[in-house]
């Protein structure tokens, strides 16, 4: 459908529905997105691109959604033209602040199910997430076509989990198109109208922005009431700076020029910000003249994990710098703040939800900025309390953390984690809480075939590799969500890495007493293998404290110094000898042990 022979005005709030794709991972939010644009015309079929709205080339690459993205389509039903705007999230639990800021925007939510595969965790949580916002929400049974596909049971899940009855779910299948048209009449008969009034001064949230080298910032924003026009004098309530709007408009679903937006409607916003710090996620624009109350605003992030970010090249630390500061504009979940290693130079510690995201955040720094850093040994934030201190302190890296002698006690991070499992894996991954620490405090059974398991657990034994295990314990089944509930006292100690007697601030780890051995064997093993041999002994201790629990050597490098030195009496083979052994003690004194990048990195990849 051609835009500019539409006039926006028509579209009274009656008229828009602002809804999102909420479900979990790999479930079909994407490829549905897809079918909604083709039906709708907005995507021509010409662009035959799979999951359109993954546009970062690290959601190509890895097959999720990292970004939620938005669209607008206009759709004709019953003789009337709607203005639908679609926002596809993202479904991993490291993306959840994503899908919580979405949702601002919209006032329903199209919750879909895999049928073959039925509810999961992610699927739980993100149901809640809607329910807590009040909005609609509009079950779709996904993959009706696959030969696995498995109906009945899907729709008992939905019913048992969620009390959704079977005649308020809609079957579809996004890949082969069926279900589509009873998808778009869903959206337009069961999400309400956004409630926003033409009339009154224009407010509108900033739920999302990026930074574009040509056009500087860009923002995505929801006008809640009022009308923007280009050209208008708009302020933002955080900064109180003004800016004339240069472009706006709706993602069609690339950006399309409007001369007008109203009430109720979608659209993005260029006003020409230069620096990222302009643009703050939850703000809110209004006329310069007309000044209102702000949105509250977005509750945020809490970080999960925290890992420190460091140029591989120290003279790259600005460009490094200006990178992560574009893209914290894009992710305003991750805090960040500058710090100093002694081994890896100055750089960032940076605050995540997760380990995937974190994974995510530092591919994305080398793919779309071209900056390539090393990330630390991910660690959680403890809380500690010093003997005679009042009140607790927060650590969040190994190498703020006290001695021994001077802890009275220490806090760690908990989480509520739920499985849902298949029951054939119920055993395996009940040991993998155990072996990590965990509490059991549910388990119930969705149908004959599958399980929900919950556990408290501490954060740092999930940071680590447990998705991995879990993932391979289930052959892929099993699923996983979590959600913080507070802080427990542990017993935890500070593991030092010694190379030759000098500590490697990088390299310390923050254990459970009763793992230190097993953990500090294995790391000491994992240097030996990684250091390289060099002309002096290089010895590599794991301690806590005063007290070695681990030691390895490397042994050194011998040239062959009595190479040339034909027959002749045998002392004068010893005195070549004894005197390569002193040179070997004096370069051991002062000698500073070589560690390669790629002996850091095989350490931190735990």
């Amino acid at each position: 459908m051609d835009l500019s022979k539409i006039n926006l005005k028509n579209f009274t709030p009656d008229r828009i529905r602002n809804f999102s794709i909420i479900a979990h991972i790999d479930h079909g939010k994407s490829t549905l997105s897809d079918r909604l644009l083709q039906i709708t015309g907005t995507l021509s079929d010409r662009v035959k691109a799979e999951q359109f709205l993954d546009k970062l080339q690290v959601e190509k690459e890895r097959g999720i959604t990292v970004k939620a993205q938005t669209a607008s389509m206009i759709y004709e039903y019953e003789g009337n033209l709607y203005l639908l705007n679609l926002i596809d999230t993202p479904g991993h639990v490291d993306f959840s602040y994503e899908v919580s800021r979405s949702l601002y925007a919209c006032q329903g939510a199209l919750l879909l199910v895999d049928a073959s595969q039925g509810v999961e965790a992610q699927t739980m949580a993100n149901f809640f997430l809607a329910f807590e916002q009040d909005l609609a929400i509009v079950p779709v049974i996904n993959k009706i076509d696959l030969p696995t596909a498995d109906i009945e049971s899907a729709t008992r899940q939905l019913d048992k989990l969620f009390d959704f009855k079977a005649n308020e779910i809609v079957l579809a299948s996004a890949k082969a198109g069926l279900g589509i048209k009873d998808v778009l009449e869903a959206v337009i008969k069961r999400i309400p109208q956004p409630k926003g009034a033409v009339e009154k001064p224009l407010r509108a949230l900033l739920f999302d922005s990026w930074f574009d080298d040509y056009r500087g910032v860009i923002c995505l924003i929801a006008l809640e009431d009022g009308v923007l026009s280009k050209g208008d004098l708009i302020s933002l309530a955080q900064t109180e700076q003004s800016y004339e709007v240069l472009e706006i408009g709706l993602m069609y679903p690339e950006p399309t020029p409007m001369q007008t937006l109203y009430a109720g409607q979608v659209g993005y916003l260029i006003t020409g910000m230069k620096t990222v710090k302009e643009a703050r996620v939850g703000d809110t624009v209004y006329h310069t003249k007309h000044k209102v109350t702000p949105f509250p605003g977005f509750k945020p992030a809490k970080p999960m994990v925290f890992a420190g970010l460091y140029p591989i090249d120290s003279e790259e630390f600005d460009q490094v710098r200006e990178a992560i500061e574009k893209l914290t504009l894009n992710d305003a979940s991750v805090s960040v703040e500058k710090k100093t290693s002694a081994a890896l130079g100055l750089g960032f510690r940076c605050g995540f939800l997760g380990l995937l995201h974190m994974d995510v955040f530092k591919q994305r720094l080398e793919q779309e900025y071209g900056v390539s850093v090393i990330a630390t040994a991910p660690s959680v934030l403890y809380k500690v309390k010093l003997e005679g201190k009042e009140g607790f302190i927060n650590i969040e890296s190994p190498a703020d953390f006290p001695e021994q002698q001077c802890l009275a006690e220490v806090l760690e991070p908990i989480i509520n984690a739920t499985i849902i499992t298949p029951t054939q894996y119920l055993g395996s991954l009940i040991s993998l809480c155990e072996e990590k620490r965990g509490m059991q405090s549910g388990l119930d059974y969705v149908d004959e075939q599958r399980v929900i398991l919950k556990y408290r657990l501490p954060l740092n034994e999930v940071a680590t590799d447990f998705y991995d295990q879990l993932k391979s314990l289930s052959s892929g089944y099993a699923s996983f969500d979590y959600e913080e509930a507070g802080y427990e006292p542990a017993k935890l100690v500070k593991m030092d890495i010694l190379l030759n007697g000098k500590a490697v601030d990088a390299l310390s780890t923050i254990v459970h007493v009763d793992k230190s051995y097993y953990m500090g064997r294995e790391l000491a093993e994992r240097l030996k293998a990684a250091i390289p041999r060099q002309l002096f002994e290089v010895v590599i201790q794991a301690a806590i404290g005063a007290k070695v629990i681990a030691r390895e050597r490397v042994a050194p490098l011998r040239k062959d110094v009595t190479a040339k030195c034909y027959g002749g009496d045998i002392t004068r083979k010893r005195k070549l000898l004894e005197k390569q052994k002193e040179g070997k003690k004096k370069m051991k004194q002062v000698g500073n042990v070589e560690v390669p990048q790629e002996a850091f990195l095989s350490i931190l990849k735990k």
